[in-house]
């Protein structure tokens, strides 16, 4: 009898489990100490029976998931807390209750640790032994939490780069980051620094073993040589004196070592069982071994080398060793993986995610106030404009679309793809990441000014397909150091109910960001969403309306705070186009996918069956069309063969028209008179026939199951070395255009209204100066409707505008460089600066006429002049009473000590000060 997909997904999983050590029981055979880690399927809890319980030592520990081959796992993790926290109180667990949990389709597996500070699903190679899960039961906290806890690093005998790389990784590893690459020149100190970070990752982290692979066996030797002669600071003994060091020549891993040094290439034998020629340990590893027919022989789980063997990874000259079978072995581990490398290729980036860590920017402004209106925000990447190509002198992995199971092959020859094919027949994940990554840099700056940063505003992506979709959670979760209930994928494909989702989406803090194809596209209304990313294309003028539309609704300032505590006000939604969405011909149509819950097969074959239902007829139709696109020309000319001559594009086409409003009335026209005199029997009577003729071809079995066999045979490319870039990323400059237009009638209609205006503009009192009030009276005047924009917003447009004339940016929270804007679109200053740095400048023309006057300040009043002018820079005005309210002059002793180092003086200073400086 055929194995059902769930049937064979429950064999793989429990073979993996028995391989892993654990014994699989049912509910009959239920003996939960029958050995040290117990699997029981089917297990009752209050929540239902979850698939797999854990038992480690007779106490449950932890939960498995199983779904059938092919399901996609990002929400499952989610049904399985569902049963993490309705143990029954009489089942015995481990303290803390149940911590782990996995799920799996026995071909992909993810893992969580709930103890872990963000608790993320992260993919496996297969299931960790028994014994691992409680020595990590035992411990606390968690080598994760122990990743963000470690002490400062002491730079004393360390060069700068080697200081920069340590604390660039360490960065990396507390934020759970995947890979990180380490460039550094030849002769920099590569393997020292590993050294260094090894120690401590050892010493403060604890970790339980660092594999270092090279590819080549001399470069073991050296390795081992300089952790021989490594002096750890503060220790007084060798690195080989505390921890074991193992050079692998043999078979066997010795259990007590704490760094293992070995070629790739053996490390890969051992997976496999097989004997190794030491003889492939002097040539790199990238110039051998490869399958003539192109296909690799796969790493399968090894008992004796268990995937939690190592909790860190590092890669020697690693743009020789992420290649081809060579990555198998990086994949097998559970561990974090690091990369040394003196030369990066654009490979070698793209492996490694582009985490450079050794350069790790992060900037963000706040600026209080939201901008009003509708704007686009185009992020443009090399790929997403011109495609790319696959290297036929690598292996490249290969998922098949129906299991998602990924093998490794050699193309042929070179594999060019279009902007067109992306996410559908090839997909980049580096070009994902680029989009995610362009939007968490400008999203507290160019898109969002004025949050606190700790709450991205809520954000639905629209992806192309399910598998699209898939690809992005992975991603947008990593981007942003964020666990599971960060992002959600909300398809029709989610394990989760999309209702319940959905509803968590609009008024529960998480997800911050949701990720549809079509489910949210249309008729959903989620009001507190702020920003929409396309990251696919939309042809349909109506449907790109309908997608828009869930960014448009406004919203109650106190439901918006509900879910978004740092927000004030909903006053415009921004629109982030990655694919040119908002610059292709629009068709005006409705959207045809509505309704996906059948599978394709199913659906084809209900039709072929007699269902007709409009919906039904509108969901074969869009998936007709987006398989037309995916095929060859070859698979086009074998389905029109088998369809007499109709191609599949036609076939769509023709399903569609069957259910148009239009093409119905038209017939009752030509067949009634009007659609208006047709009785209710004579409509339904031209729809039934309209949608049998269009259904026709589908009555063949020969015509379905070739379309089926040509469905189910698409693959997808995974061109994971192809790095990618953000070629342009800003506003639509007609919206900047605007906004300083906009900002100028500000001036003009309030040039009389205003005192900051009247004093800034007009300078009608030539005697009155600036007051802290009447820039703040200024600001909010700007902010309030119909203007909604303020400093940070128009410096922003001037900064698109005229880029040559704007140096730096506003600061934060200080609402004096609106003064430096008001100057520079009035035409009193050629270039846009923070009002800050007119300050400086005048504050040393200043300090140098006292000079010239023959007074000279000690150091004491230096430093109080000093923190007279910031103040100034932040205030605009200064007198006796804020030396005695204001930071930092109350710490160091108020007018009182202003007075011991200035005299009688002091009064006429502060005032010559306002007046030189703030005027």
């Amino acid at each position: 009898m055929q194995l059902t997909p769930e049937q064979r997904a429950r064999e793989c999983i429990d073979s993996l489990l028995t391989a892993a050590g654990w014994a699989v029981q049912s509910m009959d055979d239920f003996n939960r100490n029958a050995a040290e880690g117990v699997a029981v399927r089917e297990f009752h809890t209050t929540a239902g029976p979850c698939d797999y319980l854990l038992f480690v030592r007779g106490m449950a520990c932890g939960v498995i998931e199983a779904k059938r081959l092919g399901k996609t796992l990002s929400g499952v993790a989610e049904q399985a807390s569902r049963y993490l926290a309705a143990l029954p109180d009489h089942v015995k667990c481990w303290d803390g209750g149940l911590r782990f949990d996995y799920e799996s389709t026995g071909e992909e597996t993810y893992f969580r640790d709930n103890a872990d500070p963000t608790a993320r699903s992260r993919r496996v190679f297969a299931f960790h032994q028994p014994a691992t899960l409680r020595s990590w039961l035992e411990e606390n906290p968690t080598f994760r939490a122990r990743l963000r806890q470690m002490p400062p690093l002491d730079p004393a005998g360390l060069r700068d780069c080697q200081v920069d790389a340590i604390i660039g990784l360490e960065a990396s590893l507390a934020k759970d980051k995947p890979r990180a690459l380490i460039q550094m020149a030849t002769g920099a100190g590569k393997t020292f620094t590993a050294c260094t970070f090894s120690w401590r990752l050892l010493k403060h982290a604890r970790a339980r073993r660092i594999l270092f692979l090279v590819d080549r066996n001399n470069l073991g030797d050296q390795t081992l040589k300089e952790y021989q002669n490594y002096d750890p600071p503060g220790s007084g003994r060798k690195f080989v004196q505390t921890y074991i060091v193992q050079h692998l020549h043999g078979n066997r891993i010795d259990p007590d070592a704490k760094v293992v040094i070995t070629t790739i290439q053996r490390l890969y034998a051992m997976l496999r069982g097989e004997e190794l020629d030491e003889s492939n340990e002097e040539r790199s590893a990238f110039e051998t071994w490869s399958n003539e027919d192109g296909e690799l022989r796969p790493v399968a789980y090894n008992p004796a080398i268990p995937i939690e063997t190592f909790d860190v990874i590092v890669t020697d000259e690693c743009h020789r060793s992420i290649y081809g079978l060579w990555r198998q072995v990086l994949q097998y581990f559970d561990a974090h993986l690091i990369g040394l490398t003196a030369t990066p290729s654009k490979h070698t980036l793209g492996f490694f995610n582009s985490n450079l860590v050794a350069e790790y920017p992060y900037e963000q402004s706040v600026v209080d106030g939201v901008n009003v209106g509708f704007e686009v925000f185009r992020i443009r990447t090399r790929v997403g404009d011109e495609g790319g190509v696959v290297d036929a002198n690598f292996h490249v992995p290969v998922r098949d679309r129906r299991t998602r199971a990924i093998r490794y092959k050699q193309i042929d020859e070179d594999l060019p793809y279009t902007r067109q094919e992306l996410d559908s027949s090839v997909t980049v994940p580096n070009q994902i990441r680029a989009v995610l990554r362009c939007y968490k840099d400008n999203l507290f700056t160019e898109l969002f000014p004025g949050r606190t940063g700790q709450w991205v505003p809520k954000t639905l992506i629209f992806a192309k397909d399910d598998n699209h979709a898939e690809e992005i959670v992975h991603a947008v979760r990593e981007v942003f150091d964020a666990g599971n209930d960060f992002a959600k994928k909300i398809t029709y494909q989610t394990s989760e109910k999309p209702k319940e989702l959905i509803a968590a989406f609009r008024v529960d803090p998480f997800p911050r960001i949701a990720v549809t194809v079509d489910m949210i596209a249309t008729g959903t209304d989620i009001k507190p969403v702020e920003c929409l990313i396309f990251m696919r294309d939309v042809k349909s003028e109506g449907y790109y309306e309908q997608m828009k539309g869930r960014g448009v609704r406004s919203v109650k300032d106190a439901d918006l705070r509900q879910v978004t505590p740092d927000a004030q006000t909903k006053t415009r939604f921004v629109l982030i186009d990655a694919v040119g969405v908002t610059e292709g011909k629009k068709s005006i149509s409705q959207p045809l996918e509505r309704k996906r819950t059948l599978a394709f097969d199913k659906l084809i074959d209900q039709i072929a069956q007699g269902r007709r239902d409009e919906d039904a007829i509108s969901s074969l139709a869009a998936r007709l069309a987006a398989l037309d696109r995916q095929i060859d020309d070859e698979d086009r000319q074998r389905i029109a063969n088998a369809a007499q001559g109709t191609s599949l594009k036609a076939l769509a086409s023709r399903l569609l028209k069957a259910i148009s409003p239009d093409i119905i009335e038209a017939e009752l026209i030509e067949r009634h008179g009007s659609a208006e005199a047709a009785t209710p029997e004579q409509v339904k009577a031209v729809e039934t026939e309209l949608r049998d003729d269009a259904c026709q071809p589908l009555d063949s079995a020969e015509l379905r199951n070739l379309i089926k066999a040509i469905k189910k045979k698409t693959d997808i490319v995974i061109d994971e070395l192809t790095t990618d870039e953000v070629t342009t990323a800003g506003y639509d400059l007609k919206q900047a255009e605007k906004r300083t237009t906009t900002f100028r009638e500000f001036i003009e209609a309030n040039k009389n209204e205003l005192l900051a205006l009247q004093i800034l503009y007009s300078q009608p009192y030539p005697k009155r100066r600036l007051t802290y009030q009447s820039i703040k009276e200024l600001a909010s005047s700007l902010a309030d409707p119909p203007h909604h924009l303020t400093t940070a917003d128009v410096w922003q447009a001037y900064k698109r505008l005229e880029a040559s004339l704007v140096r730096g940016a506003p600061s934060d929270k200080v609402l004096t460089d609106i003064i430096s804007l008001v100057r520079f679109a009035t035409g009193q200053a050629d270039v846009l600066e923070p009002y800050a740095a007119r300050v400086e400048q005048k504050f040393n023309l200043w300090i140098g006429r006292q000079k010239k006057a023959g007074r000279d300040f000690n150091e004491d009043q230096m430093n109080w002049l000093r923190a007279i002018k910031e103040y100034l820079a932040a205030n605009v005005e200064i007198g006796p009473a804020d030396l005695m309210r204001d930071h930092p002059f109350t710490e160091w002793g108020g007018v009182v000590a202003a007075r011991k180092l200035f005299g009688n003086e002091l009064n006429g200073m502060l005032d010559d000060l306002t007046e030189a400086l703030a005027a």
